[in-house]
């Protein structure tokens, strides 16, 4: 088929579809010119599809005819509507069918990082390995590691964090059907954090430690937790896809992983602004792991109140069927 000419051909009437469908208030006769354009149009897209023409046309279409229908129906399709539904339901649906990935990311950081931290306090050749001389690990406990928090302005060390720990999430949700880039970067992070924090501790630092690290590391680890979980759900889909195709199964859950992402750059946004502003501050140390108590406990929360009745009621954190694409009928 020659898609240009077809397109020649019918443009006109889509765009009077379009004008249509953009219209407030319609009169009788424009009504029904509605009705059979949309009736054409459906018409021209299955043509389309059955020649396998460009994508971009069809979606064009696709959309286009969503729509009409909704014109057609009643019923109007909003961004608003669609953010609302993300948020309240499939999301959390989504965080909280990965829960026991998440777990496990969570428990396999705890123990790596309990380990290194046991074996570099009082190892001093370990700590001269990995930290230098006595000197450097001096300034180390002494400046450098609760100078890091207030070397740049807060909003700017906000940004910084927010868009570094929004990156290695969704680079853990997007790599993670490779299942070993998961593995390596909370194996990293775990080892970063015991190593320092053994140092610390051993050197009769560990209320600085955990005065610094705890008000925004708790949420913003929760969130690395969840990524790593998204990501192995998504390993553990390629292996064994069930009933369904592995392409399709892989299609399903990547969608809502990536939902994940989307969902944990907000959560990361607010991390940031508790790394940059509340963990330097002047309040008192009880007072600034109070907040990332607090902000740690309304996540949870959030999961649980809304996520579990939500995934309950089937959904999976999917984008709606009309958004999915077509589906390959299967014998079997």
């Amino acid at each position: 088929m020659d898609v240009d000419a077809f397109r020649a051909v019918h443009e006109q009437e889509w765009a009077r579809l379009r004008e249509l469908v953009r219209r407030r208030h319609l009169t009788g006769p424009e009504a029904d010119e509605l009705v059979v354009l949309y009736q054409r149009t459906a018409t021209h897209l299955s043509v389309l599809r059955s020649a396998q023409s460009e994508p971009v046309l069809l979606d064009e279409l696709s959309t286009l005819l969503v729509r009409a229908r909704s014109r057609l129906t009643g019923s109007r399709y909003t961004a608003w509507g669609q953010l609302r539904h993300f948020t309240v339901r499939g999301l959390p649906a989504a965080l909280w069918r990965v829960r026991w990935w998440s777990l496990a990311a969570a428990a396999y950081t705890v123990v790596l990082a309990t380990a290194a931290g046991a074996w570099v306090a009082g190892n001093t050749r370990a700590q001269a390995s990995l930290f230098g001389s006595d000197a450097d690990v001096r300034r180390l406990v002494e400046q450098d590691f609760a100078g890091y928090y207030s070397e740049y302005a807060n909003a700017s060390f906000a940004g910084r964090v927010w868009t570094n720990n929004a990156l290695v999430a969704a680079t853990c949700v997007v790599l993670g059907i490779t299942g070993v880039f998961v593995l390596f970067a909370l194996t990293q992070n775990a080892l970063n954090v015991g190593l320092q924090g053994g140092l610390l501790v051993d050197n009769g630092r560990g209320e600085l430690f955990f005065g610094l690290i705890a008000p925004h590391g708790i949420l913003e680890l929760t969130a690395v937790f969840v990524a790593a979980g998204a990501g192995l759900k998504l390993f553990w889909t390629w292996v064994a896809p069930g009933t369904r195709g592995r392409a399709q199964a892989l299609a399903t859950e990547g969608r809502a992983m990536v939902g994940i992402a989307l969902g944990l750059v907000f959560v990361l946004l607010v991390s940031g602004l508790i790394e940059g502003f509340v963990t330097p501050s002047p309040l008192p140390t009880a007072a600034r792991v109070g907040i990332g108590v607090l902000a740690e406990v309304a996540f949870l929360l959030y999961v649980l109140l809304l996520g579990r009745p939500a995934a309950a009621a089937g959904e999976t954190g999917d984008v709606e069927a009309r958004f999915a694409g077509d589906t390959a009928p299967v014998r079997g």
